[in-house]
């Protein structure tokens, strides 16, 4: 397949975007069973390293960021030495001992929390890991949200507290109004599987979307454990906006079918998370202001089931088990809509409610649960017309979004929010998209020219500015009904706008 030019230009994927990484530390990473089970293991986590000695490993574990989450496979006797020193470290999240000798790994490893199971059988190493992954994709992502003070009063600094928080609401809202494409399309399927290569069973998951996806099975796929959940999720997490970009048309039609099945009575979810004392300070600042989640934020109507993934997190320095107490009333879902997905989902059992992509939460208040085990941050759903963000909201959509929303629209919003880069990006993309002959060609001509002055490549500005001045005198000649006015204009073109 050949690619657009705007391909390598508009690639901001990080190859190892995803958090949660498998380290296998074994004598023998070598042997048959072990190659034949990495498959299988990247089928949950795709992101496998395998080490046979304990120096290189631990230092690989220790220079993960914080911000990463390690699950470890450990022999019993290489676990003996490395898990002491690793156990606490906050990159580490679940330890896993393979062995031979179950009872005596048991004794010396019953003392570490982060050690979820001792096993001799690579079937049962396979089934632990993978529905304890279930959990910990809920409750060990970070929480990723922006937040808006009233007592700072309405801004629009795009990198204040106020600023993040209205120019997300408006590039969501702008990316699902660009038209997507089957260039679109090819391109994300490109992407998805430079991120899964030589995962066999992701790639025939990639090959079975491309050939077989809709969009009424937008939400059947979300709720899939395959490379798409995980995919969009990181994507959100981590605000990459090309890939939100690509996967736009994914979320529209998520959007559809949140509306299409909103609950329509008042519900009371609950979300098991586990954050920083860093993160939960700044929640409890913010108690009677407004957040807003910048991924879909997936809730359960079933109290007991999220108590049960609270318990599942074991607490250690630096870290709070938090439980969200949620009241959505879908009066005030004019926006944002969440519904209740059970029929929709690979798991009917679930309970599961989902809020759109950007919901709206009021935090009330932040308590220690009654045996003082957890903290309870309370929050009521809000729609988009009750807070003070409603007029700033609606003139900055006016402003940028009045007439039809293309990737010029993209480009302008990302070029206020300072993302200078991605907003050339996409001024390039549409040139290349749009004929030549289009009225939009010289508007993009001039908002590359002062872009790109403002970035500070002044020789680039020239030529866009240059660009613009030939096609702009082009089209007043194509005017020019005199024959010897017409004369003597091509002679001063020529001679004062030729460019090599």
């Amino acid at each position: 397949m050949t690619l657009p030019s705007y391909y390598s230009v508009s690639n901001t994927c990080d190859k190892n975007f995803d958090i949660f990484s498998l380290i296998w530390l074994d004598g023998n990473t070598n042997a048959k069973e072990v190659r034949d089970t990495e498959q299988k293991l990247r089928s949950i986590i795709n992101q496998v390293q395998k080490f046979a000695d304990i120096e290189p490993c631990q230092k690989y574990i220790k220079e993960r960021s914080t911000k990463e989450r390690l699950i470890i496979i450990v022999s019993g006797r290489l676990g003996r030495e490395i898990v002491p020193s690793i156990h606490n470290l906050r990159q580490v999240i679940s330890i896993y001992v393979y062995c031979l000798d179950k009872e005596g790994n048991e004794k010396w490893s019953s003392q570490y929390k982060k050690v979820k199971a001792v096993v001799v059988k690579l079937d049962e190493l396979l089934c632990r890991i993978k529905d304890d992954h279930k959990i910990e994709e809920i409750v060990e992502q970070p929480l990723s949200i922006n937040i808006f003070t009233t007592s700072t009063g309405v801004g629009t600094s795009t990198t204040g507290f106020n600023g993040q928080f209205v120019f997300f609401q408006v590039l969501i809202d702008c990316l699902l109004r660009v038209k997507y494409t089957e260039a679109d399309r090819k391109e994300l399927i490109h992407r998805c599987k430079q991120q899964y290569e030589g995962n066999t069973v992701e790639i025939n998951n990639i090959r079975e979307f491309e050939m077989d996806y809709s969009p009424v099975k937008a939400l059947w796929w979300y709720t899939r454990e395959t490379f798409f959940y995980k995919m969009i999720n990181a994507v959100l997490r981590n605000q990459d906006i090309h890939l939100m970009f690509l996967f736009r048309g994914c979320i529209y039609d998520i959007l559809h079918q949140l509306e299409a099945k909103q609950a329509n009575m008042p519900l009371k979810v609950y979300r098991s998370q586990t954050i920083s004392n860093d993160e939960l300070e700044t929640l409890k600042q913010c108690c009677d202001q407004f957040i807003s989640v910048n991924s879909f934020f997936s809730t359960s109507t079933n109290y007991q089931q999220a108590i049960s993934f609270i318990n599942f997190s074991y607490g250690v320095d630096n870290l709070q088990k938090v439980l969200f107490e949620i009241d959505a009333d879908p009066r005030m879902s004019s926006t944002k809509p969440f519904a209740d997905i059970s029929s929709c989902s690979e798991y009917g059992d679930d309970s599961e409610v989902l809020f759109m992509l950007g919901s709206i939460f009021r935090l009330n208040d932040i308590n220690r649960s009654r045996d003082d085990e957890y903290w309870i941050i309370s929050m009521n759903f809000c729609s988009d017309e009750e807070h003070e963000l409603k007029y700033v909201l609606v003139d900055i959509k006016e402003q940028f979004m009045s007439e039809e929303t293309n990737l010029r629209t993209l480009g302008t919003v990302l070029w206020k929010m300072g993302k200078l880069d991605l907003a050339e990006k996409y001024f390039v993309r549409m040139l290349e998209e749009i004929p030549s002959d289009d009225p939009l060609v010289m508007d993009l001509y001039q908002d590359l020219g002062q872009l790109t002055s403002q970035m500070g490549c002044y020789d680039q500005s020239i030529q866009w500015h240059q660009k613009s001045l030939i096609l702009k005198n082009q089209n007043k000649l194509t005017s020019i009904t005199n024959p010897n006015e017409a004369s003597i204009s091509i002679g001063k073109f020529i001679e004062g706008n030729s460019i090599k």
